[in-house]
């Protein structure tokens, strides 16, 4: 992993510089660049550069195999950094030389390795902070403790405390710190960016925006921060907008490649495009950006592989809200598509967690989760509590539109169940036969049941629709709405000579014949029951037709054929 550098615009400042100025007929003499400059200038590469040749020539400069090791861990080479520290152990007699190499093993995930390190240093600032570190990677938390009670009031000890704080989602406690470092000295403009990260991960990102600002006017081109600055525009408007705010980088790169060459720039852009390329760019960042599992299980759910998502999550031990929420989704996911009770009764617990912890009871993930965790106990009205609390902030998104509506369907309230379903726009949701099936539903218990027939008549022949006309025709039936049952039942009848369906559909067509006599239904009603009942082959159609129908046709001056 290289790690990506923070800013562009001393690049820029070394192309802008102008050459030293010689006499006409007289050939420039190339000064020999300096290590100070390179240093200055966060050029490590150069720094490399020349440190490697004076290696190579054997120049004596003082304790030139750890400049190199310094630069070749700010440039992200940590394995270099790491040959170069143990050539200078040979050389050198010193021992903090250990808690560099830590540093670097560290950098690289592997936490034991730079623990072993640290521990063979002498005691100092650095050696407690790389094992307070190294304990949280462990949860380790009396090793935790132990190494938090040895931390002093320097800036670099309370900045270590502050990421531990960070890391361990206590985002308010990190804030806290930040802050008072700030005030001691206004001018450490990168207290800013963690501040607004701090903002950004409470969910308060125009907050996060306003105090980017402040050092976003001194260091425009931070890739850091304008990368902050996007996700803080995609969390309030949408991935376009991100996209946007990334330009400035673009425009300052020199390679013209600068999303190819930055983890996290590469990380973000896929989620900013709605999962593009996420399956060439995530996998190899698992490890690196964990962010990255996250969005690459919501793209496998995005595209109905609840078992890919399921192997990436299972082994994950959440640690904040979201992760709990996510892993709870992939398990009802899997567990509706496997019909496994085990994964249901783990998804319902996960929300619960989340839904009913004092940190999120009112905020709206929290009773989104609350909701989840009723749907799959289906206690639907219990479902609707915490629905319709966050129902104004909701109004266009098909996801909710959906558990909404078949909340309200289940509850019996079929009026707002209809109208919430009709608000999905999603053509894929509304082609489900889910989908279908609930609005159907809902039509027919809302008086409407040429809709739900409607609906049947567009879909092609399948099991699905043919389970719809068995819901139809049931729901019809028990609606009174006998004229679309008997046309259901008529169907079903040539589809499957099952004698219910003979019985279904002549208690239906007495049915139309009751509201025909009760003057509720048109005569004209009454004549399509009859052209249904001759299409069948039981021997009492003729009963029907001829000794009730036709003969109430006959009293009454009906024409009926």
């Amino acid at each position: 992993m290289i790690r990506p550098g923070t800013s562009l615009t001393k690049q820029k400042q070394k192309q802008r510089a102008v050459a030293p100025k010689v006499a006409v007929g007289k050939k420039a003499e190339a000064a020999r660049p300096l290590l100070e400059d390179f240093l200055a200038s966060c050029d490590y590469v150069g720094a490399i550069t020349l440190l490697e040749f004076e290696r190579k020539a054997r120049e004596d400069r003082p304790h030139l195999l750890m400049w190199l090791a310094y630069c070749y861990f700010h440039n992200g080479d940590y394995k270099k950094a790491i040959d170069a520290y143990d050539d200078a152990m040979r050389k050198e007699n010193d021992s903090n030389i250990y808690a560099y190499k830590a540093c670097c093993y560290y950098a690289l995930c592997q936490y034991q390795e730079a623990e072993d390190e640290a521990a063979k240093a002498p005691e100092s600032q650095l050696k407690t902070r790389i094992l307070f570190h190294t304990a949280h990677k462990r949860n380790d938390e009396p090793a935790m403790m132990s190494q938090h009670q040895a931390l002093s009031d320097s800036k670099e000890d309370q900045l270590c405390l502050a990421a531990i704080q960070y890391l361990r989602s206590h985002f308010q406690e990190a804030t806290d710190i930040y802050k008072r470092l700030l005030v001691e000295d206004r001018e450490d403009w990168a207290l800013n960016v963690y501040i607004a990260l701090c903002y950004y991960k409470l969910d308060y990102y125009d907050v996060a925006l306003e105090i980017l600002q402040t050092y976003l006017s001194q260091y425009p081109q931070s890739i850091t921060a304008v990368n902050l600055k996007a996700c803080s525009h995609y969390q309030l408007y949408n991935g376009k907008a991100a996209e946007a705010e990334l330009k400035v980088l673009q425009n300052a790169s020199n390679s013209g490649n600068i999303f190819q060459e930055h983890d996290l720039l590469q990380h973000n852009l896929v989620v900013f495009r709605n999962g593009e390329n996420a399956i060439q760019v995530l996998p190899p960042l698992l490890d690196i950006i964990p962010e990255a599992r996250l969005n690459l299980v919501i793209y496998h759910l995005r595209k109905d592989e609840a078992t890919e998502a399921f192997a990436l999550i299972k082994d994950l031990e959440p640690s904040v809200p979201r992760e709990y929420i996510l892993k709870g989704v992939v398990f009802a996911a899997l567990g509706q598509k496997t019909g496994s009770r085990d994964h249901l009764k783990m998804a319902q617990q996960l929300f619960q967690l989340v839904g009913a912890s004092a940190s999120e009871c009112d905020t709206i993930p929290g009773r989104q989760c609350m909701a989840s965790c009723f749907f799959l106990l289906r206690q639907f009205e219990d479902v609707l509590v915490y629905l319709k609390s966050i129902k104004q902030y909701f109004t266009n998104d098909d996801d909710f539109n959906w558990n909404y509506g078949i909340a309200c369907a289940a509850a019996g309230d079929y009026k707002e169940a209809k109208e919430a379903l009709l608000s999905v726009q999603n053509e894929k949701s509304r082609t489900e036969f889910c989908y279908l099936s609930w609005l159907a539903r809902c039509y027919i218990m809302s008086n409407e049941p040429s809709l739900a027939w409607e609906a049947y008549v567009r879909m092609d022949t399948s099991n699905e629709s043919f389970n719809l006309l068995h819901l139809i025709a049931n729901d019809c039936y028990k609606m009174g709405h006998f004229y679309y049952a008997c046309k259901a039942f008529d169907v079903l009848e040539r589809l499957d000579p099952d004698p219910e369906f003979w019985e279904g559909k002549r208690g239906a067509a007495v049915g139309v014949f009751q509201r025909v006599v009760a003057r509720k239904e048109s005569l004209d009603k009454l004549q399509d029951v009859v052209n249904l009942l001759r299409s069948s082959q039981n021997s009492q159609v003729e009963y029907i037709i001829n000794k009730v129908m036709k003969k109430w046709a006959k009293e009454n001056r009906v024409k009926l054929e």
